[in-house]
């Protein structure tokens, strides 16, 4: 076994970067920027009960967890293709790791500094991540031009 690092694995979830250093604020704010990309994404194949959680304050895993609703199998991995073209258009970026698409009923995909739980209803009432990071900050999302329309 090796006690060194290979460095030819690939990055495929890295961008690439016009400056080399950055302050943690910046990596921050480019963070909250994909993880609104993937939110928006996700509401463009109707997905549900959309929450940005912000928990990069409270645990060292992600800056952002994405957590949505898709109600059927079918509908999660669409949401879940959608939110890998956007994210890959706008953000130049693909995800280090996909799990759950074959059975499409809790598709995770991790794009390191964002990690996105596309469930379908009853494992997220189940599984109720939500309640687990209770102590996160949880972002508002902008508005679509479909909300505008509807009374509250």
């Amino acid at each position: 076994m090796s006690d060194y690092f290979q460095g030819n694995l690939p990055l495929q979830s890295v961008s690439v970067a016009k400056s080399a250093i950055r302050s943690p604020e910046a990596e921050t704010e480019l963070s909250g920027k994909l993880a609104v990309t993937i939110a928006e994404a996700a509401s463009d194949r109707k997905a549900g009960d959309i929450l940005v959680l912000k928990v990069a304050d409270v645990s060292y895993l992600a800056d952002y967890f994405v957590m949505l609703t898709g109600y059927s199998r079918v509908q999660v991995r669409a949401i879940a293709d959608a939110i890998e073209d956007k994210v890959e258009s706008e953000c130049q970026r693909r995800p280090l790791r996909t799990e759950g698409k074959v059975e499409g009923s809790w598709l995770l995909q991790d794009y390191g500094d964002v990690i996105v739980h596309i469930m379908m209803p009853k494992e997220r009432e189940f599984y109720n991540l939500e309640a687990f990071w209770v102590h996160a900050e949880r972002i508002s999302l902008p508005k679509s031009d479909e909300d505008e329309g509807k009374p509250t």
